[in-house]
């Protein structure tokens, strides 16, 4: 028995996510199923975390446990054959058995890309958030700055989730804009259910003068939801990175 670990890339886009469920295709089924026609062998696959429906991965992590002696470094060529066009598997590694994708992770990276634009993109569509009107990119940065650290993002959670601790840290805020395309990038220890979105729509919605600084810093001291801004679309959200204790 073996234990191999894959960083996956995906395009979220015709997808209900990453986990497997009754109805809708998702991720996980598609590499599992990948898998089964490799190997011969019916694996759970153990991934870092979900991604929503139309949520993209530049780095997504997983592990299998497999009898097969395929090589190490040829499966990532041997699965890709077996998956569509929208998903790849970049990399191939053997670990310890004791190893677990999710357990095992002790961090995150986030981006998420923001097209601001009068018009609409064609191209762009499936990749980002369109804002037509003008954002206060130094505000925004202002905004930025107070969710750094550790607190309780209780009020940037969807309902849904059965979580108790809400504590989470944020190591880091990146803000780079580029002619018509704004990007946010994420650095944490763990992040609650659709809490980057939530953060996303809370700073449009400062950039554009649509909320108050102090709603925010409100949402993060009362945990109250209706304080923070609106949840921002999932196309425009990239997992970027999973990070390990060895990789950080």
């Amino acid at each position: 028995m073996r234990n191999i670990m894959i960083k996956i890339e995906y395009d979220g886009t015709n997808y209900n996510g990453w986990q497997i469920q009754p109805n809708g295709i998702t991720i996980q089924e598609k590499i599992m199923k990948a898998i089964k026609r490799l190997t011969g062998e019916n694996i759970n696959l153990h991934g870092s975390g979900r991604t929503d429906a139309k949520v993209h991965a530049r780095e997504q992590v997983a592990n299998f446990y497999t009898n097969s002696n395929i090589p190490t470094k040829r499966f990532a060529v041997a699965i890709n054959h077996f998956l569509p066009q929208d998903i790849a598997i970049m990399e191939a590694n053997e670990m310890p058995m004791e190893f677990h994708a999710r357990y095992w992770a002790i961090g995150k990276a986030y981006s998420y890309q923001i097209h601001n634009f009068p018009q609409r993109s064609a191209l762009l569509r499936n990749y980002s958030y369109h804002i037509p009107y003008s954002l206060d990119m130094e505000k925004i940065e202002k905004a930025a700055a107070i969710f750094i650290g550790t607190h309780d993002f209780k009020g940037f959670m969807s309902s849904g989730s059965s979580v108790k601790n809400t504590n989470r840290t944020i190591h880091d805020i990146k803000i780079e804009k580029e002619k018509d395309r704004i990007w946010i990038t994420f650095e944490g220890n763990g992040f609650l259910y659709n809490m980057v979105r939530i953060m996303v729509g809370t700073l449009v919605e400062i950039g554009s003068n649509k909320r108050d600084l102090a709603k925010a810093r409100e949402a993060l001291e009362t945990g109250g939801r209706n304080k923070a801004g609106h949840l921002a679309p999932a196309q425009g959200l990239f997992l970027d990175k999973v990070f390990y204790p060895l990789t950080r």
